[in-house]
């Protein structure tokens, strides 16, 4: 086991003790299980899952650090969504959003990168939906 923490300006999204817990890197995704060595990462936008017993939980999460000591996995990123909290067809449509804004914001690069990570939220939480549904079940 080890202890984890996903965390967001706002508020502490999921603590408690997890047999694994998958995370997308710039480097690809990684699964940390208890007693991995010490690691701080980067953490790009995608699907976090945390596994316990037979349990999993999925999260739909933006950019962010990884740091891992042994013990304890803390994830602090911008945006951090439970999966059973989105709605696909409301996701789609921020997402439509999104694309739309950043094909207006071509010439403008600070408006054109605030959309284009609005584009990215909206497709990890539109990722991580999908994912969550081929598992074929709701978290808990």
């Amino acid at each position: 086991m080890i202890h984890a923490n996903i965390i967001t300006p706002e508020e502490t999204v999921f603590e408690g003790d997890v047999e694994s817990l998958t995370l997308p890197t710039s480097d690809g995704e990684i699964t940390v299980l208890g007693g991995h060595i010490p690691l701080i990462s980067v953490l790009v936008p995608g699907t976090v899952i945390a596994r316990k017993d037979k349990e999993e939980w999925f999260f739909a999460c933006s950019r962010g650090v990884i740091e891992v000591d042994g013990k304890e996995i803390r994830v602090l990123a911008d945006t951090a969504d439970r999966a059973e909290k989105l709605e696909e067809t409301a996701v789609e449509a921020a997402k439509g959003r999104a694309e739309k804004l950043a094909s207006e914001r071509r010439d403008d690069a600070e408006g054109f990168a605030e959309a284009t990570a609005l584009m990215e939220r909206e497709i990890a939480r539109l990722s991580t939906i999908r994912r969550q549904k081929a598992r074929g079940h709701r978290s808990k």
